[in-house]
């Protein structure tokens, strides 16, 4: 399999993590977001989104990371990250679906891009943007944790799910953009017991072979 995603792209981070949790081979090749070569044709060509990540196998070119992921599950289920349970099922995906359909997908680069150079938002507005979103999606994440007595040290039981494969990346993000993170205390115990995991450390942004 080929990866092809960006170091600092949370989309293609969460499939990283997910990947190594499976303990799948993959070729990792980069699409440098900062100089848009995602935009150019040839990457258009894999996907004519032009967004990363893209998993590449033999007979299959999958786009969009939820899909990627729900993928992943179906095709390699030894090492699932969804409980046997439909209701496990239905709490993990509505997490997971916290980040990845109302945190992330407004604070992306996309998005970002357009507030600075068609709006010509300041920076620092930018990152106001940026905390706003992720404090709100936090704070009612961490609600709902916090309400979970039968939760271990992950979001959901005692091992990782497609939750953590959501939520690593956006903590890295939000430290980027300088959340305090000290205001959830439940999410910062889980992103310091996922990077106890090789898993995740291998994932890690600054461990990619594009980092800059």
């Amino acid at each position: 399999m080929k990866l092809y995603g960006y170091f600092r792209s949370g989309t293609s981070h969460r499939v990283r993590i997910a990947l190594n949790l499976k303990g799948l081979d993959y070729e990792s090749m980069s699409v440098n977001l900062a100089q848009d070569q995602q935009l150019e044709p040839e990457f258009k060509a894999l996907n004519p989104q032009g967004l990363v990540p893209v998993l590449q196998t033999n007979d299959l070119q999958l786009f969009q990371s939820p899909a990627i992921l729900e993928w992943l599950e179906e095709t390699y289920p030894d090492t699932s990250l969804l409980p046997k349970d439909s209701a496990g099922r239905m709490r993990v995906r509505a997490l997971s679906a916290m980040i990845g359909c109302d945190i992330h997908p407004i604070n992306n680069r996309r998005i970002l891009q357009y507030l600075r150079n068609e709006l010509s938002v300041e920076e620092e507005q930018v990152k106001l943007w940026c905390q706003r979103w992720i404090n709100d999606g936090f704070t009612a994440l961490e609600k709902l944790l916090a309400e979970d007595k039968e939760r271990g040290d992950f979001c959901y039981g005692d091992s990782p799910t497609l939750v953590e494969c959501y939520l690593i990346p956006q903590v890295y993000s939000a430290r980027r953009f300088g959340v305090d993170m000290s205001a959830y205390p439940i999410i910062e115990a889980i992103d310091k017991h996922c990077h106890t995991l090789q898993a995740f450390i291998d994932a890690e942004p600054s461990n990619q072979e594009d980092a800059l």
